[in-house]
C-alpha cells in the first residue's frame, strides 16, 4: 500500500512540474562571417556576433542587435566603407538600444583596418573588442556580391523626372510638365460690404 501511494504521490508531483511548453524554434539567417565576427538577421533585426578579443577568455562571445528601421544596415556598411577610404580622426560612436558601439579605424601593417568596440549594457567599464577587420573581410560580413545583400539592401525608387522636356514636330521645346501641372485659372469672388 505504502509503494502505491508513493508512486501515486511522485505521478502527481511530475505531472504538477511538467507546464514545460515547446516554442517554436525560429532561426537566424546568416548574412555573411568572416573568422569569428558574423552578422545574422531574424525578420527586421540584425545581429552582430563576434569573439571578443579584450578578454582573457578567447571562448567569450559577445553581440549585439539592431532593427533595421530605415536602411541602418546599409548606412552602418556605407559609414565603414567610408571610413577605409577616409579614416576618421576618432572613433565613429553609434547609440543602439541595449550598447554603445564605436567603430575603430586603424592601420595595421599599413593596410587600413576597422574594430568594433562595444559598451555592454551602454557601461563604459564592460567593453568588449572584436578582431581587427580589413575591407574584404568587412565585405563578406555584409555579403557584398552574393544574394544575402538583398537582404538589408535599400530599395532604389525611380522618380521620374522633375520637369520633362519634349520636342515638338517644328524643332521647339516645350516644358509640357509645368503647363500640366499649373491649374487653371478661375476668376476670384469677393464679397461686397454693405455700409
Amino acid at each position: 500500500m505504502k509503494k502505491i501511494i508513493l508512486l501515486f504521490t511522485f505521478c502527481i508531483g511530475f505531472l504538477a512540474f511538467s507546464q514545460i511548453k515547446v516554442l517554436k524554434n525560429e532561426t537566424l539567417v546568416e548574412i555573411g562571417k568572416e573568422n569569428s565576427v558574423g552578422l545574422y538577421k531574424k525578420e527586421n533585426r540584425f545581429t552582430f556576433n563576434y569573439q571578443d578579443i579584450n578578454t582573457s577568455n578567447l571562448n567569450t562571445f559577445r553581440s549585439f542587435s539592431f532593427n533595421d528601421v530605415n536602411g541602418d544596415v546599409s548606412d552602418l556598411y556605407k559609414m565603414i566603407s567610408d571610413g577605409f577610404i577616409d579614416e576618421p580622426t576618432g572613433n565613429i560612436t553609434l547609440e543602439l538600444p541595449n550598447d554603445i558601439i564605436e567603430l575603430h579605424f586603424e592601420k595595421n601593417y599599413g593596410q587600413p583596418t576597422m574594430q568594433f568596440i562595444q559598451y555592454i549594457n551602454k557601461n563604459k567599464k564592460y567593453v568588449g573588442k572584436s578582431q581587427f577587420l580589413n575591407k574584404k573581410q568587412v565585405d563578406k560580413i555584409f555579403g557584398i556580391g552574393t544574394s544575402k545583400e538583398n537582404m538589408y539592401k535599400k530599395a532604389v525608387v525611380k522618380q521620374p523626372a522633375v520637369n520633362p522636356v519634349t520636342s515638338t514636330p517644328n524643332n521647339t521645346v516645350q516644358n509640357t510638365a509645368s503647363e500640366q501641372s499649373q491649374p487653371a485659372k478661375t476668376p476670384v469672388k469677393t464679397k461686397k460690404t454693405r455700409k
